[in-house]
């Protein structure tokens, strides 16, 4: 059991069951709420503006045994990053938690078109649906932010959006923004650098609960 296994216990305030038990939730089955809305991805680029892909590379996820398939190069490497950090600080991912790739143009709102262009990851889709929030613990969310500001903004969160999808994570800018590939070379030459990366950080130091904040300033939110 991890560290964040042991505190999420402390708060369970922020659970999906607490949520709806005080009514803040629309608790009708998710696919009533968004299946009817699917219509087909037209045009040969995702909403985040990278092309569409007929197939993509199945990657390892570090320490998970898992795989999934993602975007070649910067991409699959900021994507790669959530996972691993998700699975050592959050919790343990199993069998068909992730996903990654797909060539299905159906989409329910324009972010899950990413999926098509391998530049999106799902981790445990049918936990964290579209339309509902509050599916994560208070201490979870603390390391989701301090993912989301180590990443700079070059992935955000589905649970940030309008109509929140909190297992969505996507590559938030184009191919060709710089910020894409020097976050991505970051986290590459951390490989060769005992002590930093997946696996080594505590999100809860104050240091880091600090550049969290800052990073919200920062971005607005």
């Amino acid at each position: 059991m991890t560290a964040l296994s042991r505190r999420r216990v402390l708060g369970a305030t922020g659970s999906l069951a607490g949520a709806a038990a005080l009514g803040l939730l629309d608790t009708a089955p998710a696919a009533a709420r968004t299946d009817r809305a699917a219509t087909a991805w037209r045009g040969s680029r995702s909403a985040n503006g990278w092309k569409i892909l007929d197939e993509a590379a199945s990657h390892t996820i570090e320490g998970s045994g898992l795989t999934v398939r993602l975007a070649e190069g910067d991409p699959a490497t900021l994507l790669l990053h959530v996972a691993r950090r998700f699975h050592y600080e959050i919790d343990q991912l199993r069998k068909k938690d992730v996903t990654g790739h797909t060539t299905s143009r159906e989409v329910r709102r324009p972010h899950e078109s990413n999926y098509l262009s391998g530049t999106a990851l799902a981790i445990r889709p049918h936990a964290y649906p579209l339309g509902v929030r509050s599916g994560l613990y208070p201490q979870e969310l603390v390391v989701v932010r301090d993912i989301l500001a180590e990443l700079d903004g070059a992935v955000v969160w589905g649970g940030d959006f309008a109509s929140p999808q909190e297992s969505h994570f996507e590559i938030a800018l184009g191919p060709a923004h710089p910020k894409v590939r020097g976050v991505a070379r970051k986290l590459r030459s951390w490989r060769d650098v005992p002590g930093l990366g997946a696996g080594t950080v505590d999100a809860f130091a104050p240091e880091r609960r600090a550049a969290v904040k800052a990073f919200g300033r920062r971005n607005g939110s």
